[in-house]
């Protein structure tokens, strides 16, 4: 219901804004139009005051006449004979009044502009073209600045849905995760009894050491989902170290039909690091790339020191994945999978980016070829 609700409010919303910049619109183009034909008045009655004094006589008073032609000043306006002549250009840059082919690409551009206005002279008619004064022109482009401001509002919006949205998912997947550990905390108490009486009854110590190992992984496990969602503690730890333990780990557990391949060019590097969550970010990683070759073919685990970072890749001969996908592959809910809920490469995401300040992104990728994920962490100076 809630999220009826906010679906609701959303095309409200966008529905609301889009009919606002409409009425803004409409009643722009009125106030357009209105100053348009002002415009216009203005440039007949300028145009009836210079007719008047092209008929006057040496006893008529043109002072009005005089007057009315310079209040324009605002108009650009350029007069011209029947044969297209230019007699006279105003309110224009100094530039133009000296530049005979800047006069013509005005007089193309006011023809385009509006339509002229004929002045009756004794020796031919000539013609009064003229332009858009200033605030017409702004007022031609406030619509398109009005359309800019609401797309940059209409972001904001959806930028504000889109984070809660994600911001939900987080607290759902975090609230998740701790209620996992806490179901996980109660029978894994209860494997530690047993694992005690199985020593008392004298069951084989080897068979024993494997359960605790797995009660053991069941605790780190547990341990892991504890810490999503909330600060985990950063030691200085050998990053180099911890990944390859996490590695063998599941190397030991694969199937016989993937190969697995680990490469580094040092021994240590020490980095701010939380070992169940890094762990839990190899693992993610390796299963991820197990699922990609369909448990048959290659993992490469390949550590590279630079002077300011120290990557992680871990490459695949899988599927790969299409470059459209790159990004899309770390939010919360994608999977590839039938069955997949979409939450290890978020998590992973989350872990790597929020927890440890690194960098993790998909390198490259080559359908049917493979893929290669990359993990960056940065160096203590």
């Amino acid at each position: 219901m809630f999220s009826k609700r906010r679906i609701y409010l959303r095309w409200f919303i966008i529905i609301s804004s889009f009919l606002i910049l409409t009425l803004i619109l409409w009643n722009t183009y009125l106030l357009f139009q209105t100053y348009k034909e002002e415009e216009r008045d203005k440039m007949e009655i300028w145009s009836s005051a210079y007719q008047g004094i092209n008929s006057a006589n040496d006893e008529t008073d043109i002072s009005f006449q005089l007057m009315v032609l310079s209040m324009n000043t605002t108009i650009p306006i350029v007069q011209t004979s029947e044969k297209d002549s230019i007699m006279n250009v105003s309110n224009v840059e100094d530039y133009v009044q000296g530049d005979n082919v800047a006069k013509k690409d005005l007089l193309e551009r006011l023809k385009a502009e509006n339509e002229p206005i004929v002045i009756e002279h004794p020796s031919g008619n000539q013609y009064l073209y003229y332009g858009n004064s200033s605030l017409v022109t702004k007022l031609k482009y406030y619509p398109l600045a009005l359309i800019a401001i609401l797309v940059l509002f209409g972001g904001v919006i959806l930028s504000y849905f889109k984070a809660s949205r994600v911001s939900a998912q987080n607290k759902l997947w975090a609230g998740m995760a701790k209620e996992t550990a806490h179901q996980i905390g109660t029978p894994l108490s209860s494997l530690l009894g047993w694992v005690e009486i199985m020593r008392l009854d004298n069951v084989d110590e080897q068979t024993i050491t494997e359960i605790e190992k797995d009660v053991y992984r069941l605790q780190t496990i547990a341990d892991r989902f504890s810490k999503i969602g909330s600060d985990p503690i950063l030691v200085p730890l050998n990053v180099i170290a911890e990944t390859e333990k996490s590695y063998e780990y599941l190397k030991s557990r694969a199937s016989k039909q993937i190969e697995f391949y680990y490469q580094t060019n040092a021994e240590e590097v020490i980095i701010p690091l939380n070992d169940v969550l890094h762990s839990w970010t190899i693992e993610n990683l390796v299963k991820n790339a197990i699922d990609a070759i369909k448990g048959k073919g290659a993992i490469f685990i390949n550590i590279k020191n630079t002077e300011k970072y120290i990557y992680i890749n871990v490459i695949d001969s899988g599927k790969g994945i299409p470059k459209n996908l790159f990004r899309k592959i770390f939010e919360p809910g994608f999977s590839t999978k039938k069955r997949g809920w979409g939450l290890g490469l978020s998590l992973t995401k989350r872990i790597v980016e929020e927890y440890h300040n690194g960098i993790i992104r998909v390198v490259k990728s080559e359908i049917g070829k493979g893929t290669t994920i990359q993990i960056a962490y940065k160096k203590q100076k």
